[in-house]
């Protein structure tokens, strides 16, 4: 018969190891079983992790009293400390245990919960529980359970080298440290505050968890009095454990705003008029225009700031202090410009709002989100604009529009009944493809139009999803054309099997 997965530990090990998160226990573990140990001298600066540990069953001794920090920490003991470090539990579905796991043995219930969790070690089908466990797979293992990428959790690591075998004591140092991450669906607002028109910084009691910060969810979670509302999903900062950051609708000055989450009150603040600076408008399109803002002058787009956006900024991300400070200076953040707009006037004209280009943000190493015209309106040639905003100060708003020809289409390719491939003369960097779509018409008159599919662009050559359940019919010729004078195409087709 299986063992019961709240089994203690078989005489191998000293004290118990319960399931129950690391956060329900109560002081789970005598401290004279920690004054009891003989070499915990040994473990210098992993002292007061081994400590914290033990504690928390986490961590156990050797039946001659030993724990033994230095020794290379196996398989079978990452398996106990993961699961009972962060409370998880096995599934009723799950897979069953590898070929070379006894039920037997003390460490099957852990090995169980911890593969149902999705937590890796071993090959072959088999889990080597008597294995030297790395610094990868320690690493990989702490990410996979707190939800984190990998190189996150590799800074918390002193001398990262993947292949190098850990130690008792090196793992409880890591593991200690990423047990305040853990994410709690019981997380409470501690603190908010207003860094910008547009952007909020709201600090919890624990980090939150990927349901909750699923777009709908947040929706739900964050209410605002003076009809401001979220706009996009909360992200939480690089280097915080807890600290996200929230974009909003614009502020009204002189308004105080309440926040509440999960309908409970979380916080009062005063609408702030420190507009975000950003830098120069240009044109791009004969509809589209840019503010590109520098992040050497001290104002950082969101992406370079949170985790989730770590590791593809090309090595510009920053970690920010409680004061939003790095390397000396203080930055001031733009946050998700989802459903943002700016107004563009052109010299002697009426003004005209321009709404921002989804994923147009921060691409290809540039700070540079674009704007687009209403449908059917252009930049006219020869004529000044001047740019304004009521969330941003921008340094240099003003632009003569040129005559931009249209991108070119080159090629068209299907990739099933629903999608095709439209390629370009040349690479038109950044997202400006984005809610651009073509008009595909067979030979007989029949027409359907498919949109670009957000960030499926490679090169010069970006997916386009068919709109409406529309399907290419089999055996046809399409003829190509842009849906408006985004692009040119010059006899290009597509044809299906």
């Amino acid at each position: 018969m299986k063992k019961p997965l709240m089994t203690l530990f078989a005489a191998a090990v000293i004290g118990s190891a319960s399931l129950i998160p690391y956060h329900a226990q109560a002081a789970a573990v005598d401290t004279t079983i920690v004054a009891a140990l003989s070499d915990l001298s040994e473990a210098g600066s992993y002292r007061s992790a081994i400590e914290g540990l033990i504690k928390l069953n986490v961590l156990s001794g050797y039946e001659d009293g030993t724990l033994r920090p230095n020794r290379e920490l196996s398989g079978a003991e990452i398996a106990k400390m993961a699961v009972t470090a962060f409370g998880l539990q096995p599934k009723p579905d799950g897979a069953p245990l590898p070929s070379d796991i006894a039920e037997s043995d003390w460490y099957a219930s852990y090995v169980q919960a911890f593969l149902h969790n999705g937590l890796k070690l071993g090959t072959n089908g088999k889990f080597a529980p008597a294995a030297q466990v790395t610094q990868q797979d320690l690493v990989s293992i702490v990410a996979a359970s707190l939800n984190k990428k990998p190189s996150i959790v590799q800074q918390w690591v002193t001398d990262y080298t993947p292949g190098k075998a850990v130690t008792r004591g090196e793992a409880a140092q890591l593991i200690w440290k990423s047990i305040p991450h853990l994410p709690s669906a019981n997380a409470e607002v501690t603190s908010v505050k207003a860094l910008n028109p547009v952007t909020l910084e709201v600090t919890f009691s624990a980090p939150l968890t990927a349901a909750d910060v699923n777009l709908d969810q947040a929706k739900k979670n964050f209410n605002f009095d003076n009809d401001m509302a979220l706009l996009n999903v909360p992200q939480l900062k690089n280097g915080a454990v807890s600290t996200y950051i929230v974009p909003v609708t614009v502020q009204a000055p002189g308004k105080t705003y309440t926040m509440s989450y999960k309908g409970k009150t979380a916080g009062t603040f005063e609408a702030v008029t420190n507009k975000i600076p950003t830098g120069t408008a240009r044109q791009v399109t004969s509809d589209t225009f840019e503010i590109e803002t520098l992040l050497k002058d001290g104002t950082a787009d969101y992406g370079y700031v949170v985790e989730a956006y770590y590791g593809s900024r090309n090595g510009q991300e920053l970690t920010l202090d409680e004061n939003n400070r790095a390397n000396g200076k203080t930055y001031a953040i733009i946050s998700s410009l989802r459903d943002k707009t700016v107004t563009i006037t052109p010299e002697g004209g009426q003004p005209i709002e321009a709404k921002y280009v989804p994923f147009t943000q921060a691409t290809d190493g540039r700070q540079a989100p674009k704007y687009r015209l209403p449908a059917g309106e252009t930049l006219k040639p020869g004529v000044t604009y001047t740019v304004s905003s009521d969330w941003s100060t921008i340094a240099e708003p003003t632009f003569k529009a040129e005559s931009a020809a249209p991108l070119v289409i080159q090629s068209a390719t299907a990739i099933n009944e629903t999608s095709v491939e439209i390629v370009l003369s040349a690479d038109p960097q950044d997202e400006l493809f984005a809610l651009r779509s073509v008009t595909l018409t067979a030979e007989d008159g029949t027409a359907v139009t498919a949109m670009y599919k957000f960030q499926s662009r490679k090169g010069a050559a970006g997916t386009f999803d068919l709109t409406n359940g529309a399907k290419l019919a089999p055996n046809t010729t399409y003829k190509v054309t842009a849906s408006g004078d985004w692009a040119s195409a010059d006899q290009v087709t597509v044809t299906t099997k």
